[in-house]
């Protein structure tokens, strides 16, 4: 029986570097499961794109493999989504937040990624694309949205999720608001001071399970966050409703579903896309609906954590 081929485009840093020590293991499973896989270990900062857009534009992989965090897969799937024939996508989740795979419960135990993959179950999702850039999770912009990549890769590396930590304490000391003009599809225009916008894909953004908590990922839908001017009290309030998911109907807050928007600014605001730098405003938004087939659990949503 002929071989399935796969391209395993890992980050050897994610994870505490958890993903160079598990690649021998990883392999060998694979290889049991019936995949033929070759590697790509990414060497720097537009890596991981150039290699998944070379793997996919050769034509002789069967599926993709997108090992680490969520800044690995966002260039995974910069380099396979703008080609008309898009493999499989598989994830494996090693870095710090892994929003992605906690959405669509793809374990974060590597054994159980990896069998998953091997089952080779996948299901249509939808993609974000923000002026010819590609997201799979979330854009966003204004206050804390640049903190993921504000973040040394290195402190990350480090002490995990308590770098965002650290770096979030650093800026809540000089938090502002910013000067927004928001169009969105079939629902209107929104203008004025707000403390930021998010663009979630999925229900999982930054770390909170619940932000977007009606959002799908094959619905072919944003569902939008906008976050009015508020004081620090008031933020602190609702970020702990938000760890619930009871913030929505909270007056500081904005939200609505649409498949487009555009985002205006005149000041200087920097794009976060999955986590990762984006460019800057202005920018629109819109959804390319069950655009990559990623491989999941075929008896519905398994356990994140298991």
């Amino acid at each position: 029986m002929e071989k399935i081929r796969a391209r395993l485009i890992y980050n050897p840093t994610s994870g505490r570097e958890e993903m160079r020590r598990r690649l021998p293991m990883i392999l060998q499973r694979l290889e049991q499961g019936g995949i033929e896989t070759s590697c790509h270990a990414t060497e720097g900062k537009g890596d991981a794109s150039l290699a998944a857009s070379e793997a996919v534009g050769r034509g002789e992989y069967d599926l993709i493999i997108a090992a680490g965090g969520d800044g690995t897969l966002n260039e995974v799937v910069n380099g396979m989504s703008g080609h008309e024939r898009r493999p499989a996508l598989g994830v494996l989740p090693m870095g710090t937040t892994n929003d992605f795979a906690r959405a669509l419960g793809i374990p974060k135990r590597w054994q159980n990624a990896v069998d998953l993959i091997v089952r080779r179950h996948s299901r249509p999702v939808d993609i974000g694309m923000a002026d010819g850039k590609y997201f799979i999770n979330i854009a966003g912009g204004g206050f804390l949205t640049d903190l993921s990549y504000e973040v040394p890769s290195k402190l990350k590396t480090m002490i995990g999720q308590l770098a965002y930590y650290v770096k979030g304490f650093e800026k809540i000391t000089h938090f502002r608001p910013t000067s927004l003009r928001i169009s969105a599809e079939g629902v209107g225009d929104f203008e004025g001071e707000f403390m930021l916008f998010l663009i979630a894909n999925t229900q999982s953004v930054a770390g909170f399970e619940k932000l977007a908590p009606q959002a799908k990922t094959d619905d072919g839908l944003f569902d939008v966050l906008i976050m009015k001017k508020c004081n620090l009290a008031e933020m602190i309030r609702l970020a702990s409703m938000a760890l619930r998911g009871e913030h929505l109907n909270d007056s500081h807050l904005i939200y609505f579903q649409t498949n487009k928007l555009a985002v205006e600014t005149d000041d200087r605001v920097q794009l976060n896309l999955d986590g990762e730098f984006g460019g800057t405003l202005p920018c629109s938004f819109s959804v390319l609906p069950s655009h990559l087939n990623v491989f999941v659990d075929e008896n519905g949503k398994s356990s994140y954590r298991r």
